[in-house]
């Protein structure tokens, strides 16, 4: 399928990294590569994610906390692949019945001390659970300190990984969706959302990154320590470290608010002039995201893209996305990479998740932003042509609660198809009213599929029970419809009768509305008329004054469809 963008060339790269399923776009196919170009390769990793696995992980218990605040610091020992991490957690509690609190913390890491509101108590520990034993049970709110040091796990799609660049020691982290735990304490739920103050400590060469404000460096001898600080909440899988000899630059951009958002480069001398200038579009994808969905969420803090070494495609970790090096190109090769990540600091950063099972309302949304921006950008073809680039059979399961394909095309691409016919289903002023009020309401904190689609039926004033169970909690794969036609002259006019029917295995009977066009002879005029199909097996007939020489279902691709003529007359 012929590309719009500039990625055409991306496509063979693309191919080539075929094993392409992210902070955390944190996409597929090449020109979706993105939070996670993520891996099918790695998704086997990925058998934590299973239900029966997830509730081990996360106990019930977990629900009876809520942390506020993370103060962590790293010490980085990158020749040792060794880290020291103190880290103070800040949380209230609501269930006065048990004697302690359930953390993830991966059990290799040793464990120096831990305190409950400074008071030295004892713990639990298995695999990935640390539970912290209270000094009261009927406190409210509690500090618990943790104090370790070890090799933190690399597992999922580079949980936390020391490397060598250029013949200098370089370290990163990826925790999406369950492996922030491998390097710090914490309660890794996506709704649970806290401050944090980030001290990132290495040998002074070494420039290190994280989310948020940079507050302070502080040099000691040969070490120096960055502290970064947030202002607006953050999940536990956005958090990153990286730390490597990077070069920077920086531009201020305006935002439609009048906030001077500080935008920032990060890479390695090497590759630095290319990042600079694949980067140098960030202001116009800020401008058109900012007019679609509402002003930058972060303008306290910062935007930065900054090179790190996962080469499967970025990582949105919120204000400082990630993006292999393999992807920097110098010649804006991979744009929609970069739009993809910046886009979900709207959908997946601002308005997180509530579970994984609505993970598509991060990489569906982020996905079909990309097909946004270049719409505004280049016209409704180019639109066309990209959501064309995204179709799929799809039928490896549900959009909500995908299971283990959490990262797969039916998440990314199928959720931008959802969205795609939701605007066809109630309409261009609904959609994006629906778009700006979702994001308004759930700015900070975090969202179910049921909370967007009572958005969806509040703004549009549809009841749109159908359409989720088609296309999110029931329906599986694509429609796929077989249609004949003939015509038949009544006086001057003719009448054509259309049969439809409706031949898919993943959903009885899709109900929804379809364009179709009729060409007639020997000239260029054609009619476009709407007609709801709500059938499995439906007639259509349509009136026009000259015979049709053709018919053309959906000509402005709104559906994802296999749509197939069994005859022509």
């Amino acid at each position: 399928m012929k590309k719009y963008s500039p990625i055409l060339v991306t496509a063979s790269i693309f191919l080539f990294a075929a094993i392409v399923v992210a902070g955390v776009w944190i996409y597929q196919n090449l020109s979706s590569l993105s939070n996670a170009g993520k891996l099918i390769s790695v998704v086997s990793q990925l058998k934590d994610y299973d239900e029966k696995k997830l509730a081990e992980y996360n106990p019930a218990s977990q629900r009876a906390v809520d942390v506020k605040h993370y103060t962590i610091k790293i010490d980085l020992y990158p020749e040792q692949k060794k880290i020291l991490g103190d880290v103070d957690i800040t949380l209230r509690m609501f269930d006065h019945r048990t004697d302690k609190v359930d953390l993830n913390f991966y059990e290799n890491l040793k464990i120096k001390k831990v305190e409950f509101n400074g008071t030295n108590v004892s713990f639990d520990r298995s695999e990935k659970i640390l539970s912290v034993y209270k000094t009261d049970k009927n406190l409210d709110s509690a500090d618990i300190r943790i104090i370790y040091e070890g090799t933190p796990e690399n597992l999922g799609f580079g949980s936390f990984t020391f490397g060598n660049e250029e013949g200098s020691p370089t370290v990163y982290s990826l925790n999406e969706p369950v492996f922030a735990s491998t390097w710090f304490p914490c309660v890794d739920l996506p709704d649970d959302k806290a401050l944090a103050d980030i001290f990132i400590t290495n040998d002074s060469s070494e420039v290190s990154l994280s989310n948020g404000k940079l507050i302070d460096i502080q040099t000691h001898k040969s070490r120096r320590t960055y502290h970064w600080k947030t202002f607006y909440p953050i999940s536990t899988y956005l958090i990153a470290l990286y730390s490597a000899k990077y070069k920077s630059f920086s531009e201020k951009y305006v935002s439609i608010d009048h906030d001077t958002v500080n935008l920032y480069c990060y890479a390695l001398p090497k590759e630095f002039e290319d990042a600079k200038n694949d980067f140098s579009d960030h202001p116009d994808y800020m401008k058109t995201f900012e007019k679609l969905f509402g002003p930058y969420p972060f303008p306290k803090e910062k935007y930065a893209v900054a090179e790190f070494w996962w080469q499967m495609g970025a990582m949105e970790h919120q204000t400082i996305t990630g993006i292999g090096s393999n992807f920097i190109s110098g010649k804006k090769f991979f744009s929609d990479m970069l739009i993809h990540e910046l886009a979900h600091h709207w959908w997946g950063d601002a308005v997180g998740p509530k579970t994984w099972k609505d993970v598509w309302l991060n990489e569906g949304f982020a996905t079909y932003s990309v097909a946004l921006y270049w719409e505004k950008r280049s016209g409704f073809k180019a639109l066309q042509s990209t959501m064309n680039s995204k179709i799929g059979s799809f039928d490896t399961g549900t959009l909500y609660n995908p299971g283990n394909a959490i990262f797969g095309q039916l998440v990314y691409d199928k959720g931008a198809w959802v969205l795609h016919m939701l605007r066809k289903e109630v309409g261009d002023s609904s959609f994006f009213k629906i778009l700006r009020q979702y994001f308004k309401q759930y700015k900070y904190g975090n969202a179910s599929t049921n909370d967007f689609k009572s958005v969806c039926e509040k703004v549009s004033g549809k009841n749109l029970d159908q359409f989720f169970n088609e296309w999110v909690f029931k329906g599986q794969g694509i429609i796929e419809l077989e249609y004949d036609w003939n015509t038949k002259q009544t006086g001057q006019n003719f009448s054509t009768i259309i049969h439809i029917k409706q031949l898919q295995k993943g959903y009885d009977i899709y109900k929804f509305p379809v364009d179709i066009k009729m060409i007639f002879d020997n000239d260029d005029q054609s009619v476009v008329s709407t007609e709801r199909i709500s059938s499995k097996e439906q007639e259509i007939k349509l009136e026009s004054k000259k015979k049709p020489a053709k018919i053309i279902f959906d000509p402005d691709s709104w559906l994802l469809a296999d749509i197939k003529p069994k005859s022509e007359n």
